[in-house]
């Protein structure tokens, strides 16, 4: 499938820079498979769903995963993807030529990483040096791995380090935030649990490759990055429980949606799930776990605007993003969400 058929025009101006403040009154289009759009806001979230109801979160922690440092006279940005080990991870690396096996990159605050090997990707693998572990290495010397639209616009801040993080973070591993998860506040889940809308978490640990344009012609022609996820088998026994009872699957955000996805079976059960995955969803995909996503609003030409498309057609969601722009709605990581029902 043409990779151009995902592509649309956003003005710069739409780029949200800081997220919504307080976080559920963010804009929300609801989406349906027809008919018009709806304009509401994240709070409207327990009228729009119904007693039943299940969403699904993505508990992962954002680490301050961004390095800057020095391989003798280089410097040397890396941004890490992807945990192999307890002291190595995988990253992309700004300036990776000045690096070979062996070279040794001093990112600060006594921090240092051996460059070991590099990917075929261009990425390389990074051993950390002494004995602290590299989540206290990364909180000294680290800072928050901001999507490139947004730092290419601003520097990174303190508001950072609680913008870029949900009420649901536990597990310590991403490096992108779950951002349709943002928009969630302790009123807000009470307010949803009085409607009889319950709520699960998993575990999907985001990488950089989130961020990566699709450089192929055609979608065949794109490799994604893996990922590693968790769900626990009482989590997936209780959202079948759901989905036997007449209750929906919503996925809150593409992370959710993905894992989920990987871990249903033919049959459309959930399995319990403990691994990398790389699925890679475009239209034409038939959706086994979920009846809904709740989502922001996508970069052009990526896989989650593929996603999406797949979920409610190509054309469905040149229409919504289409009146999203010309009604102001905020984009991308920071940005205003959207309600998704096929």
């Amino acid at each position: 499938m043409r990779v151009d058929l995902f592509d649309f025009e956003l003005p710069s101006e739409r780029i949200a820079l800081r997220p919504a403040s307080p976080r559920d009154s963010a804009r929300l289009l609801g989406v349906g498979r027809e008919g018009p759009f709806s304009d509401a806001v994240v709070r409207d979230l327990p009228q729009m769903l119904r007693a039943g109801d299940v969403l699904v979160f993505n508990d992962t922690r954002v680490i301050p995963a961004q390095l800057e440092g020095a391989a003798g006279n280089a410097r040397i940005g890396a941004t890490l993807h992807k945990r192999m080990d307890l002291r190595r991870w995988q990253a992309f690396v700004r300036n990776g030529r000045r690096l070979k096996p062996g070279s040794v990159i001093d990112f600060g605050a006594d921090v240092f990483a051996a460059a070991e090997e590099r990917h075929g990707d261009g990425s390389w693998t990074l051993a950390f040096g002494g004995e602290e572990p590299v989540e206290v290495l990364l909180e000294r010397a680290g800072r928050m791995p901001l999507p490139p639209y947004i730092a290419g616009k601003r520097p990174t801040d303190a508001r950072d380090r609680e913008d870029y993080q949900t009420m649901f973070a536990a597990e310590d591993g991403a490096v992108a935030a779950p951002t349709a998860a943002l928009h969630f506040t302790p009123e807000l889940m009470a307010a949803l649990a009085a409607a009889g809308i319950g709520h699960e978490t998993l575990t999907l640990h985001v990488g950089a490759g989130t961020f990566l344009p699709v450089k192929a012609d055609d979608t065949d022609d794109h490799a994604m990055h893996a990922e590693w996820g968790r769900i626990e088998p009482e989590t997936a026994a209780r959202l079948n429980a759901v989905r036997a009872a007449g209750g929906r699957i919503i996925a809150v955000g593409t992370t959710s949606l993905r894992l989920l996805e990987s871990a249903a079976d033919e049959a459309h059960v959930i399995q319990p799930f403990a691994g990398d995955t790389s699925i890679f969803i475009t239209p034409g995909y038939r959706f086994r776990a979920i009846d809904g996503l709740m989502t922001n609003f996508h970069l052009p030409k990526s896989t989650l605007m593929m996603l999406v498309s797949a979920l409610m057609g190509i054309e469905r969601m040149q229409a919504a993003y289409a009146y999203a722009i010309a009604n102001d709605y905020r984009f991308y990581s920071y940005g205003d969400s959207s309600l998704l029902i096929p």
